[in-house]
C-alpha cells in the first residue's frame, strides 16, 4: 500500500516520508494562506478556494477566515455548512460533515492520533480514524472532536466540550469529557417555531429565506 493508501485506511503511516502526501499538503496550505489573507468581501474568491481545497462541498456553504486543515480533500460536507473562524480541521482521514451544519469559532476536529508507545510515536509514525458529523447538527465554540467519533443528526454539542465517544441522534450534550444533557425534545420544537412565529409576524423583521 501507499502511504496515503496507509493514512486513509487507518493504519500506521509517514507523511514526510511519502512525496505525494508531502506535495498535498504543502498544496492545502498555499492555499490557505492564500484563503487566510483575504478580506471579508472577496467571499466569491474564498468560496472558490474552499470548493478547490474540499473534497466535496454543497451548496449555500460560507466559511470564515482564518481557517486551517491538512490537506482538504477529505473534508466531505453537504448542503448550507458554516463554519466559524479558527476551525481546525485536521483531515488524515475523511471528514464527514453533513447538511445544514454550524460549526463555532475555535471548534477542533482531529481525526490524528499518534501511537501510546513512545518508542513508535517516536518514529514519526501516526494514524487517523474517521469522523462523522449527521445533519442538523450544531457543534458550540471551542468543542473538540477526537479521532473516530460520530455525532448523530439534529444533536448539538455544547461550547468547549471535549468528544471522546460517539453522540447518538437527537439530543444536547456538553462536558469534559462530553456527556449527554438531555434529548431534543418535541417542546424545544413547539417553544422555538412560536419564536419563529413571531419573528415572521414581525412587519418590520427582514424576510428570511
Amino acid at each position: 500500500m501507499t502511504p496515503k493508501e496507509r493514512m486513509l485506511s487507518g493504519r500506521l503511516y509517514h507523511m514526510t516520508a511519502d512525496e505525494e502526501l508531502t506535495k498535498e499538503y504543502i498544496r492545502c496550505k498555499q492555499l490557505l494562506t492564500v484563503f487566510n489573507h483575504m478580506t471579508e468581501y472577496d467571499t466569491e474568491k474564498q468560496d472558490a478556494i474552499i470548493r478547490e481545497l474540499f473534497g466535496k462541498i454543497g451548496a449555500g456553504f460560507h466559511v470564515e477566515p482564518p481557517f486551517r486543515c491538512d490537506y482538504g480533500k477529505q473534508i466531505l460536507a453537504g448542503d448550507h455548512l458554516y463554519i466559524n473562524c479558527d476551525c481546525i480541521i485536521i483531515d488524515v482521514c475523511p471528514v464527514t460533515i453533513g447538511s445544514h451544519v454550524l460549526i463555532g469559532p475555535r471548534v477542533g476536529i482531529y481525526t490524528a492520533a499518534h501511537p501510546v508507545d513512545a518508542s513508535v510515536r517516536n518514529t514519526g509514525l501516526e494514524y487517523g480514524r474517521p469522523i462523522a458529523i449527521g445533519d442538523n447538527v450544531w457543534i458550540g465554540g471551542g468543542a473538540v472532536l477526537n479521532p473516530g467519533v460520530t455525532i448523530g443528526e439534529n444533536s448539538i454539542i455544547g461550547s468547549g466540550s471535549i468528544v471522546t465517544k460517539d453522540i447518538p441522534p437527537n439530543v444536547i450534550a456538553a462536558g469534559n469529557p462530553c456527556r449527554i444533557l438531555r434529548p431534543v425534545t418535541e417542546e424545544d420544537a413547539v417553544y422555538w417555531k412560536t419564536q419563529e412565529l413571531d419573528y415572521l409576524q414581525d412587519k418590520d423583521a427582514p424576510p428570511i429565506s
